[in-house]
């Protein structure tokens, strides 16, 4: 994969053709293309793909396109001058035309097919055609890959019309969720976990569909109303978009010998992953065996760690399915995805997304993702007994390694060297008596409190005597368990760190979408700043609007509480 421009050269691109010169397209080089592909990439409705990585297809641009945001932060480090995001030519390509776009750029974008299993569980059903080659970008539709300033990036457009994989729907997203991503992915970012990243953000003036919602004050599990919205696109961004469910296409297909390449298919899908996301950790001069076990054994590490951060940070992902599992370690998909407000282990902002998929389920179900990878490489490493040994042994350390990560994190929010877990047992169960809000919790904590009455503007109900009691009990044996070699001042400024002040509040995401919905885009544009220093202090005006407890009337309220997946 050689680099065919240096963009650092050429700072604060400013215009759609100096945007084109980053193009490097790898995948598309050096995959195979659906063989039953058509030529004009006008390939609208629900087929089956049989065998090829991608299928090129040209996305279906919203009509009247008009910009909502884009994300300053993340256009720094392209390279990219703000400017550009106001020009016509970057709104056409980014809502979806890419009939103009100027050389070497290409006038086709691509969809790509995976396979689906549920917390380890292979699934054909949600395929219509009931075989699993139906199933994959439904409305996700990826128009660029490049390099800016040495880095890969690809350019996926949500939303951008259905493709193959639609299976019957419209190929479009709503304002609503585009709002919900666009935000979602440079706040995670800001929070210092991995994540796809959010270039600019579209709504159609004139063009809706429609979706089942809630209605107001609606305290339904499952949506009541049909609602006509506006479409929109938002452009994320990643190093690429290979998923544990890619892989795993492949391999059933090579397990079944379904055609004459599928286990070459399979070889190639398994080394473009190294070659887009870990070739600095593998040589490439090793042989295939050794670079499978080195890309399981590097990608635990970055799963664990990211499952990790995402309760370190009070983050939900409502339906972490192997198709929705980054084969990258980052997080990827803000589909069904929430944070934790009032403190439940076991979180579920998703109706449907089922108790496994829980807050604190998190690590079992990337550990059955896990073992959806692995199981993936095993028929390239037919041959080799030794490699498949220690591929089973990697996924059976899997827990062990991602307990002890998940125990230095909840260390490190409580300030402590290591996790004393007697300690940290009594203060769950004293967290789930309390009605505590997680994120004003840590929060306040983090100021080393001597007495629970510190803590007061963290809890929904008020505390009993006994309560009370118990909690500067426990205080007290936090407080002689802090490092002794540091002063409270620098424990609590390292305890900021990774313990946020500003999270997701749904209730205060809602009324920006709405806002959105008649045109005023003020309140996405301040939801960026805000979320953007999510551990730094800021305005009086800011930490009294955003940094409170979620106001009674929308616990249980659809849409805000929970939701469904339909977006």
């Amino acid at each position: 994969m050689n680099k065919k421009v240096d963009t650092e050269a050429s700072a604060n691109i400013s215009n759609l053709c100096e945007f084109a010169q980053a193009s490097d397209y790898s995948l598309l080089d050096t995959l195979n293309p659906d063989p039953d592909a058509t030529e004009h990439g006008i390939d609208h409705y629900p087929r089956q793909v049989f065998s090829g990585h991608y299928v090129p297809v040209k996305p279906t641009p919203i009509t009247d396109p008009i910009y909502v945001s884009h994300s300053q932060g993340f256009f720094g480090e392209l390279g990219l001058d703000d400017s550009l995001a106001l020009t016509k030519e970057f709104a056409d390509l980014f809502s979806g035309n890419v009939t103009n776009v100027p050389e070497p750029m290409r006038q086709m974008g691509w969809a790509t097919g995976y396979a689906l299993s549920i917390f380890g569980n292979e699934y054909v059903d949600q395929c219509p055609f009931k075989t699993g080659n139906g199933y994959g970008d439904g409305r996700a539709i990826s128009v660029f890959e490049g390099l800016f300033n040495n880095k890969r990036w690809e350019m996926q457009l949500k939303g951008g019309g259905p493709t193959p994989y639609c299976r019957g729907a419209d190929g479009r997203a709503v304002l609503r969720s585009s709002v919900r991503e666009f935000l979602a992915q440079e706040y995670m970012h800001a929070l210092g976990v991995p994540s796809s990243r959010s270039l600019s953000l579209f709504a159609s003036q004139s063009e809706t569909v429609d979706r089942p919602w809630y209605s107001e004050g609606s305290r339904s599990e499952n949506p009541d109303i049909m609602v006509a919205n506006p479409v929109a696109i938002t452009t994320r961004v990643a190093p690429s978009f290979l998923r544990v469910g890619q892989l795993e296409l492949f391999s059933r297909r090579a397990r079944a010998n379904e055609h004459p390449t599928a286990m070459a298919e399979l070889e190639m899908m398994a080394l473009h992953i190294i070659e887009r996301e870990y070739s600095e950790q593998i040589d490439e001069n090793l042989p295939l065996a050794d670079k499978l076990l080195i890309l399981a054994a590097e990608f635990r590490d970055r799963l664990t760690s990211l499952v990790s951060n995402w309760l370190r940070v009070g983050y939900c992902q409502g339906n972490f399915n192997s198709d929705n599992c980054s084969v990258g370690g980052f997080t990827l998909d803000y589909g069904p995805f929430g944070f934790c407000e009032y403190f439940e282990p076991f979180f579920q902002p998703w109706t449907g997304g089922g108790r496994h998929f829980a807050f604190f389920n998190q690590s079992l179900a990337a550990e059955k993702n896990f073992d959806s990878f692995c199981s993936a490489l095993q028929p390239l490493l037919q041959s080799e007994p030794e490699a498949l040994e220690k591929l089973a042994q990697m996924v059976e350390e899997f827990s062990s390694v991602i307990q002890v990560k998940v125990s230095q994190m909840w260390a490190s929010k409580l300030g402590l060297e290591t996790l004393d877990s007697e300690l940290f047992n009594q203060l769950l169960a004293l967290m789930i008596k309390s009605h505590v809000d997680y994120t004003i919790f840590f929060r306040e904590l983090s100021n080393i409190p001597k007495q629970v009455s510190e803590l007061s503007r963290c809890f929904y109900a008020t505390l009993s005597d006994e309560l009370e009691q118990d909690w500067n009990q426990w205080l007290n044996s936090w407080r002689e368990s802090l490092n002794s070699r540091l002063s409270h001042d620098e424990i609590s400024k390292q305890m900021k760190q990774v313990n946020p002040k500003y999270t997701w509040r749904e209730w205060l995401i809602v009324p920006a979408y709405q806002q959105a919905q008649q045109g005023d885009f003020s309140l996405i544009h301040e939801l960026q700043a805000v979320l953007a220093q999510p551990y730094q202090e800021q305005t009086q005006e800011i930490e009294d609007k955003y940094y409170q407890l979620r106001p009674m009337e929308f616990f249980a309220a659809g849409g805000v509480s929970h939701y469904s997946c339909s977006s």
